[in-house]
């Protein structure tokens, strides 16, 4: 009795005044010994023929009364008959005037009337009439306060009915089997576990803990206070359990998301003989679409049609949705078009399923559809159809569906409201969508999300940025959601500053073990450059998925360290993770930028084998791969196995064939690429203007050139008059080249400028080249190229007082010339060489095939070209150093260690030297080798005596 004096108290302290339209407000129970007076109740009935006559259940029910009060005598049991049905169609109205019959005849004293009455009251949640009923009995009985309960309970006012609850027992109405599960259910509304075990010792100690719709109650109760071990020995408890209490413990397992074990729990239904009814059914096509488990959701369609349910609305709908969200779009649309009467909801699951499928045209034929016939949308069907609209780009449809929601006065719902933002965002239209959000009376996290993410999508990475600290300010809470978005914007600008920013914060907020936020946290530092951070999150990382490891790897392929690239996929390997396109194509990346062919064919063949050849990325990055290491005719295999070829994958191909000089043949796609349709870009162009710059083709490039505004709508940008500079000042044209110069709309850059020192160096031009080296020297003075490139020309004309004066400038700035490096790539291991290299385990016998073809050169007629050494020092010794190149080391290497006939593939990180071009045009026919160089420009393909740049580089 103390506990039950304690919990008068706390319930007290809980108590809310209802809405005056319901019930009123709660006092302290205390019996009253005056009778029921209604006089005024009775008055209002009276006087209020208008509000209730017109109503045509309420003209029945008045005949009936009229004829029981003139024509004979009533009976409570007439009255009683009404008042039940008038409670069993919830109607309220008739049920007044019927009240007000039993006050004008004095018959509300009745017990049994009465206890009708509140029944009715409470079910039709007009509490007020209800309490007051219970309030002025003389002695309210069970059946009065269960009525009362049940009602506060059915109608969601579990605080209502617990209270309701304790009066009774305080005044000593014990409850029964009825009672029970009412206030069982108050305690699961209100999640009052600690009640609810309360109200548990009463059953028992009462004897109804037998009672299965008591036991139910209970289980119901544990289980969705997440004590499902006691729901289930309560469960196994019950003698004889009918399908009811599989039901219950049924619907809290999928409620709860743990449908596996309600599956398991059907399976021993069924085994137990038990037959399922509509509602086991139903519920278990809820739990296959929460498992996405197709095959155990078709088993239950032939549970439907065995047991003749197929036809029940409310199994349909289930089905619907189940095989919506298991992916069988067809099927649900078949079982939808199957239904005779589609309700709302079945519509609204048929169109969500669209849209969850991507299917949007389908989904706004099918709201087309419902409004047809006659169903109107609520804010679920809006909401689906604004989906369909987002992802199709329907703007003016959108605003249609806006100017529906205002009209149905729902447009500040949140939930609608971040719909719209979404569907404004994917139109490009991020102003309406910050119009919608600034009108939202209460911003949500999910509506932040949505228009920090809006921003994101479209570009405005800056605003995206920008919020974050904003949303923040405003006291709304953050998730893994909002973080990636941020740092997916951080990315993109490369601010690295507010990455480590936002790093600090999400280890304040407990978020960096968190595998989404890791993952954005590994690409925003691997973008902007901190590849120790992001190598640092990736090892720190909890779970290294699959993500994590694409993330680093595309960190190392960007930032130029492939090889630590692949060792990492090695490492991938080993833990038995299977790589997916993306992560091929980062691979192929990784291989281009180091020109390592073997390994890039061993990725090849992981593209083949994980059965990624049709897949766009995957085919751009083997056409780039191919192209970048010397081998375009595996490039131009690759490029024509691409299914749908996309702007990436012609550009590609294009600057492949410029990069290894075949200039015609690059325009020659470029034409076959405008005839299929696909209109170029500005990175096509430039590939375009590269192919003629690197052929010398100078008369097709002004077309292009001149043409590119008129012809593509693209403007010249400052890469274009580079390409155009660089190619005229090749061609001779130094006039033409300062001109284009003078008339082009922006600043010259260092690109232009080197161009023209090139150009100079070519032409051996000493004006030309020191008003460009001066111009680099302020541009970018730490670069070592512009002193060498200068010191070039003053060698190439004999001044080298000048030369020496470039040495001293260059060892005064502390500008250090980068030194000639070349590598090769042999059995998946790369041999790098610098001039001079002894490092070699194999040294002596690269030196001594060096000395074997020299004594082949001198034959065939070859003569060393001196004045390409700028060391002012004894022809002899230059002689030497030429021979020493780290070129000729790496392809006498090359000689040595691949077999007879195989192709030479040798990377250079400076420009090749005139005289390692004109030796490896005579080794190439010596030795009837293909020997191919990639320097810092382009390829140069050597076979047969020639080089495919044609000698113009």
């Amino acid at each position: 009795m103390i506990r039950w004096m304690m919990s008068i108290c706390y319930l007290h302290s809980l108590q809310k005044p209802l809405l005056q339209c319901h019930c009123l407000p709660f006092t302290p129970f205390t019996p009253k010994t005056s009778h029921l007076n209604f006089h005024k109740v009775h008055k209002f009935f009276i006087q209020t023929p208008k509000e209730f006559n017109q109503h045509p259940i309420v003209t029945s029910f008045s005949s009936t009364t009229q004829k029981l009060y003139f024509y004979s005598s009533p009976t409570s049991i007439s009255y009683s008959k009404l008042l039940s049905q008038c409670t069993s169609s919830k109607s309220l109205t008739p049920g007044m005037e019927i009240h007000a019959h039993v006050i004008k005849l004095r018959s509300s004293q009745d017990p049994r009337i009465r206890n009708l009455l509140i029944n009715l009251y409470s079910k039709c949640r007009f509490f007020r009439y209800a309490r007051k009923l219970v309030d002025e009995s003389t002695e309210p009985d069970l059946v009065s306060w269960s009525a009362l309960i049940s009602g506060y309970s059915q109608n969601g006012f579990g605080k209502e009915a617990i209270s309701a609850f304790y009066e009774m027992h305080l005044l000593g109405v014990k409850c029964n089997e009825f009672t029970f599960p009412s206030v069982l259910k108050a305690c699961t509304v209100t999640k009052d576990l600690w009640l609810g075990r309360q109200v548990h010792g009463t059953v028992v100690v009462t004897g109804f803990e037998n009672d299965e719709f008591v036991a139910n109650s209970l289980l119901v109760l544990y289980a969705k206070g997440g004590e499902f071990v006691d729901s289930r020995k309560l469960f196994d408890a019950i003698p004889e359990r009918s399908v009811v209490s599989w039901n219950a413990l049924l619907s809290c397992y999928v409620q709860s998301d743990s449908c596996g074990e309600a599956i398991d729990l059907f399976k021993d239904m069924v085994l137990s003989g038990i037959r399922p009814n509509e509602f086991s059914l139903s519920c278990m096509i809820n739990a296959c679409a929460g498992l996405e488990d197709s095959n155990q959701g078709r088993k239950m369609h032939g549970y439907l049609i065995k047991l003749a349910y197929d036809l029940d609305l409310f199994s349909s709908n289930s089905l619907v949705d189940m095989y919506a969200k298991v992916g069988s779009l067809e099927d649900a649309i078949h079982v939808f078009e199957e239904i005779e009467k589609p309700d709302i909801i079945s519509w609204n699951a048929v169109i969500a399923g669209c849209v969850l499928s991507e299917y949007h045209h389908r989904a706004i034929e099918l709201f087309g559809k419902m409004n047809r016939s006659g169903i109107c949308p609520n804010m679920y069907t809006i909401s689906s159809a604004l989906k369909a609209c987002a992802g199709m780009g329907l703007l003016e449809m959108g605003r249609q569906l806006h100017s529906c929601l205002i009209k149905m006065d729902i447009g500040s719902d949140s939930f609608l409201g971040v719909g719209l933002i979404d569907m404004y965002s994917k139109c490009e239209l991020m102003t309406d969508a910050r119009l919608v959000f600034k009108s939202m009376p209460e911003k949500d996290l999910i509506a932040w999300n949505a228009v920090i993410t809006g921003h994101s999508q479209n570009g405005d990475d800056i605003e995206a940025v920008s919020l974050f600290p904003l949303m923040r300010k405003e006291g709304v809470g953050i998730n893994q959601i909002t973080l990636s978005t941020v740092l997916k914007s951080i990315a993109t600008l490369r601010a690295d500053h507010i990455c480590s920013q936002v790093h600090a914060f999400c280890v304040k907020a407990g978020f960096e073990s968190d595998n989404y936020v890791a993952n954005s946290l590994i690409d925003a530092y691997g973008k902007c450059g901190h590849i120790e951070a992001a190598n640092r999150v990736f090892k720190e990382s909890p779970i290294v998925d699959l993500v994590a490891f694409t993330s680093m790897i595309t960190a190392y392929s960007q930032d130029g360290q492939g090889e630590d690239a692949l060792k990492l996929y090695l490492e991938m390997q080993d833990r038995d993770i299977k790589p997916d396109s993306f992560l091929c194509s980062s691979l192929l990346n990784a291989c281009a930028n180091l020109s390592a062919y073997e390994q890039g064919k061993q990725i090849h063949v992981h593209v083949l084998k994980f059965g990624f050849t049709s897949d766009i990325f995957a085919g751009n990055s083997l056409v780039n791969m191919y192209a970048k290491c010397g081998s375009i005719d595996d490039a131009d295999r690759a490029f024509a196995e691409i299914p749908q070829r996309g702007i990436v994958s012609w550009s590609a191909m294009i600057g492949g064939l410029a990069q290894h000089g075949h200039g015609k043949e690059a325009l020659q796609l470029f034409h076959q690429m405008l005839i299929d349709g696909v209109p170029p870009n500005h990175i096509t162009l430039v590939s375009v203007l590269c192919a003629c710059n690197h052929a010398g083709l100078v008369a097709e490039a002004q077309h292009y050139f001149k043409s590119m505004k008129k012809l593509f709508g693209i403007e010249p940008m400052p890469e274009h008059y580079a390409c155009m500079i660089d190619l005229l000042g090749r061609a001779g044209k130094l006039d033409e080249a300062m001109e284009l110069m003078n008339i082009m709309p922006f600043q010259a850059n260092a690109s232009v400028w080197g161009a023209l020192l090139g150009a100079a160096r070519i032409h051996k031009n000493v004006e030309l080249g020191q008003q460009a080296a001066e111009m680099l020297f302020a541009l970018e003075p730490e670069k070592s190229g512009t002193h060498v490139l200068l010191a070039n020309i003053y060698a190439s004309a004999g001044m080298w007082d000048n030369v020496a004066k470039m040495r001293r400038l260059m060892k005064d700035s502390k500008v250090k010339k980068e030194p000639g490096m070349s590598w090769i790539e042999i059995k998946d291991k790369i041999y790098t060489f610098i001039v001079g290299d002894k490092s070699n385990s194999r040294s002596k016998e690269i030196y001594a095939k060096l000395d074997e073809l020299s004594d082949l050169l001198n034959k065939a007629g070859y003569v060393p070209m001196l004045d390409v050494d700028l060391h002012d020092i004894d022809p002899s010794e230059k002689e030497q150093n030429l021979y020493h190149h780290s070129e000729k080391l790496a392809v006498a290497f090359g000689l040595i260690v691949t077999p007879p006939g195989a192709p030479i593939r040798v990377k250079k990180n400076l420009r090749i030297c005139l005289d390692c071009h004109t030796v490896f045009k005579y080794i190439c026919k010596i030795v009837s080798r293909e020997i191919i160089v990639r320097d810092i420009n382009r390829f140069h393909q050597f076979r047969d005596g020639s080089c495919s740049c044609g000698d113009y580089w």
